[in-house]
Order: C-alpha cells, then sequence, then structure tokens
C-alpha cells in the first residue's frame, strides 16, 4: 500500500490581539476558545482567524506593495470584525459602537460583501496597523491544513472584543505569561504557534519582539515535527502507509526528567525512521533514558518503524504489547514484555506520570489505551481518531468489543484530551465519544432495517446505507457492515444462511 498524499494548505489569518495600555512587561493579549463542535481543533486555545475569502484580494491595503500580503492583512482585519467585533480599519475610530454592531449585521447578512462595507463606509486598511510575526503551516498528519499568517494587532481604543457566537466560545484578555502557566497546568490545550506566540509575548514588548517571533524556523513556513499539545507529550507524526484521509500515524513520546515512552513508531520510511530517531536523541542529550517501546496493536501502520529505533539504541530498548499483539508479530516485531489490563506504567521522574494500560479490543483483539488520571489524558490509539474513521474489519475486529471498549473510555473520570493514532489532539473527549457510540449505535439500526428490507449481502446494505461516502470507501464499509452483522447475530437479531443474510 502506498502513503496518501498529504492535502494542500489553505491559505488563512490570524490576529494576535494586544490590549492597549496594558504593561510592556506584563502584557496582556485576547485569547479564545474554539468551539467544541468544530471539526479542526474544536475545544482548543487560539486566536480569532480563519480562511482567505476570494474578496480579501479586493481590499486595497495601504503600504503594502504585495498582493499577497494584502490579502492575508484583509483576512486578518475580517476575520477579527467578524468573530469579536473589533475593525481595526482607519476611519472606524469615528464609529459608534452601534454602527459597528450594524456593520457587522451589513457583513453577516451577506448586505454587503467585505470590500464593498469598507468603501461604502469610507474606511480602509494600513499595514501599518498589522504587524507580521509568522507564517506557520499545518503539519500533513492533518486533512485540513492551512498555511496562516499572523499579526500582531494592536486594540484600538474604546473597542472591547466580544465573542460572536459560532466558531468560538469563550475569549477573554489574559497576561500572555498567565496563559502559557496554565498549558504547563495541563490546564488548557494549544498548537505549536499559539505557544510560541504565549511565550514570546511573556518576554515583553521589547524592541526585538518581533526578531523574537521570526527566530525559528515554524515561524517561516516550515511545518513543524514536534507537537507538544500537553506538556510531556510529543506527538510526533510520522508518514506511513496507512488508510485514507490519513498520511500519517502518530508515534507519541511521553517524557518526564528521566525517563522517555515511545508509543507506535510506525513508519516504515528511513526518512522518517531517522527524523523520530533525532527527536529521541534530543530528549536523551538532555539526561533522559528511553524506558520502553510501547505498541497500542499490531497493525503494520503502528509497527512499522519499531526495528528501525531499536537498532539506533543497539538493541538495549525493550518493546511491550498485549500478548494478543505479540503473537500475530511472531518474529516480525520481538515484543520483549506484556501488558494486561490494569497494569500501570509509571515513570521514574518528575513530573510523576503514570499510565494505566486498558485492553480496549474492537478495532484489533490486542489493542491497547493509556490513561493518565492526573491530567485526564487518553492515549487511544486507533479506538479514537482525530482524522477520519475507525475501520472495524472481522476477524481481528469485533463490533461488540468496540462498542464495550468506547462505553469502558466514556466512563473515565476527568477526561480532557485524547491523543489518537491518526490526526490532530481531540480537546473534546466525552462529545467525541458520545458521537463515536450514536454513529454506530445509528449505522446498526440502519443495517437491521436494511435486512428486514431484503438486503442480503454486505454490499447490498452498502449501497442502501452508506449513501453518504464515496464509492471509493464501499469496500471498507463493506468491511464495517460485515462486523455490524456479526454482533447483530451474536444479538439474535439475524442470520446468514446460503443465501445471504435474513432478519429473525
Amino acid at each position: 500500500m502506498q502513503a496518501s498524499t498529504a492535502s494542500l494548505p489553505k491559505d488563512a489569518s490570524a490576529v494576535i490581539l494586544l490590549r492597549q495600555n496594558a504593561d510592556p512587561c506584563d502584557p496582556e493579549l485576547f485569547l479564545v476558545r474554539r468551539s467544541e463542535k468544530l471539526a479542526f481543533l474544536g475545544g482548543f486555545s487560539a486566536f480569532p482567524g480563519g480562511q482567505l475569502d476570494a474578496s480579501d484580494a479586493e481590499v486595497q491595503v495601504s503600504n503594502s506593495t504585495h498582493a499577497e500580503t494584502a490579502a492575508a492583512i484583509s483576512c486578518a482585519a475580517r476575520e477579527l470584525f467578524e468573530e469579536l467585533g473589533v475593525l481595526v480599519a482607519r476611519g472606524a475610530e469615528s464609529l459608534t459602537k452601534g454602527q459597528r454592531v450594524s456593520l457587522l449585521d451589513d457583513l453577516e447578512s451577506g448586505r454587503m460583501s467585505w470590500p464593498e462595507l469598507l468603501q461604502h463606509y469610507n474606511l480602509s486598511l494600513d499595514a501599518g496597523d498589522f504587524t507580521f510575526v509568522g507564517r506557520w503551516v499545518t503539519p500533513p498528519f492533518s486533512a485540513r491544513r492551512f498555511d496562516t499568517w499572523f499579526f500582531l494587532v494592536n486594540c484600538p481604543p474604546k473597542q472591547e472584543p466580544k465573542v460572536i457566537p459560532g466558531e468560538l466560545s469563550s475569549g477573554e484578555w489574559i497576561a500572555a505569561g498567565r496563559a502559557h502557566e496554565q498549558w504547563q497546568r495541563s490546564e488548557i490545550l494549544a498548537v505549536p504557534p499559539t505557544l510560541h506566540a504565549l511565550k514570546t509575548i511573556a518576554g515583553g514588548l521589547t524592541p526585538d519582539l518581533v526578531e523574537r517571533f521570526l527566530a525559528i524556523p515554524q515561524a517561516h513556513s516550515e511545518p513543524v515535527r514536534r507537537i507538544e499539545f500537553r506538556p510531556n507529550y510529543i506527538c510526533f507524526p510520522v508518514r506511513t502507509p496507512t488508510k485514507p484521509p490519513a498520511t500519517h500515524t502518530n508515534c507519541y513520546l511521553i517524557y518526564n526528567s528521566q525517563e522517555i515512552l515511545v508509543i507506535d513508531p510506525g513508519s516504515p520510511y528511513e526518512e522518517e525512521q531517522q527524523a523520530l530517531a533525532a527527536t529521541v536523541d534530543d530528549l536523551v542529550r538532555e539526561g533522559r533514558t528511553v524506558r520502553e517501546i510501547i505498541l497500542t496493536h499490531m497493525h503494520p501502520d503502528h509497527v512499522g518503524g519499531v526495528n528501525s529505533l531499536r537498532e539506533h539504541f543497539a538493541g538495549r530498548v525493550k518493546v511491550a504489547a498485549h500478548r494478543f499483539t505479540a503473537q500475530p508479530l511472531g518474529d516480525t516485531v520481538r515484543v520483549d514484555r506484556l501488558i494486561e489490563d490494569g497494569d500501570v506504567i509509571a515513570l521514574i521522574g518528575s513530573p510523576r506520570i503514570a499510565l494505566r494500560a486498558m485492553h480496549t479490543p474492537g478495532h484489533a483483539r490486542g489493542h491497547l489505551c493509556f490513561y493518565e488520571a492526573e491530567t485526564g489524558t487518553l492515549i487511544s490509539g486507533d479506538n479514537i481518531v482525530g482524522l477520519g474513521s475507525v475501520l472495524i474489519d472481522p476477524p481481528e475486529g469485533n463490533m461488540r468489543d468496540y462498542l464495550d471498549s468506547l462505553g469502558r473510555m466514556r466512563a473515565l473520570p476527568n477526561l480532557s484530551v485524547i491523543f489518537g493514532g491518526h490526526g490532530p489532539a481531540i480537546a473534546n473527549p466525552y462529545t467525541k465519544l458520545d458521537e463515536y457510540i450514536s454513529h454506530r449505535l445509528e449505522r446498526e439500526r440502519q443495517i437491521l432495517e436494511a435486512v428486514r428490507e431484503g438486503a442480503q449481502s454486505p454490499e447490498e446494505i452498502v449501497a442502501r446505507v452508506y449513501t453518504d461516502i464515496s464509492p471509493k470507501a464501499h469496500a471498507m464499509a463493506a468491511r464495517a457492515v460485515l462486523a455490524h452483522l456479526d454482533k447483530l447475530e451474536t444479538d439474535g437479531h439475524v442470520f446468514c444462511d446460503q443465501e445471504g443474510w435474513h432478519a429473525r
């Protein structure tokens, strides 16, 4: 199987809004929380912003000589206005609060486009009001990718940001240093450009502020490899021959002051293996040792780089997995230690990190998840993913087991984030788990109804039930249907004979 091609990033802009007259040594910015309903980074702390509209390029921006920069500034100004009601435009200082509300209604209702609104009310954009502080590209592990321009903007006098219901759920003025401390205490989740901005601004509004923003290659469109959504949990996506829409599998490096756990080094490609090994080496050079390599399950896109990483450390690093993972892997990937349900893996060092193993079959017989109660972190492997859907493919996959496993995960207390085997972290874990469970149960109801109406084969059922997916995915859907039929047969609702499947 060939690795899928990563999606192309779409142009976008984001605004780091600074509070007027704030202490330059302890500056405040406006941090928002993305709605949990959003498919992309729902529940994450972020800055206002969004995707470039075609009309953004029609706006003239004073003191900007590059069309691409002007379009990005226009996008930033529009998104800031749409999401927070803050209008950064020359001439806006003469508008009352009520007039700005009226303008926003004109824009949101579609009575006026963004260029028309600015022209009609004699408003203009000036590049001097938008300080460029970086251009970040979403890593290719996400199906939704953005090439985002970040701008520092001073909040205009007499304007107060207010979250407009929609893509954002809340927002607040907060000192950048305090927000970064919240992340360090695992109280919020944030992506690398947000964390970089918080740390940079926490250093003060100094003359070299922009220089500090631009001091790292990721601020110049180099995709991030080491993604630390939460302290001590590095997500390192590696390219694998996985099933689309995914193109990468998430390897996790969990570390503290003394030890490192490596979970699912899945890439069979030498370049990816070298990049992962280099990142582990960086952690080792800081005084840590690799405790062991852990496998969530036996699928090739999760174990493809195990032997390479073991060889990198001259065979000194052991591999651990469930016995139902170790058995099918055999000599291909030697498993040195077996992990059972309820086992606790406690890292030596600080902070204390204790992962409780959960045997969660369904996607695979030997599937393991790992729960850390202190921060409410769940490493879910392929049972829950941040991209695409989970295939339950018999006989290795079992739908009854899968639903039971989802129920066990849903019952975990204080769950705050899910780190899946593919795609970004999930900041709305209970909502996501409820979606997974209700989706599977609804599919089961539809499949049973289709059988009652005369559909006898998985392919016939797919044609009736899976009308919302591409025909290219019908073969995989037929495998999922078979998993549902096996469960329905066990439950006594259907049976199979030489003619096919029938309702009881």
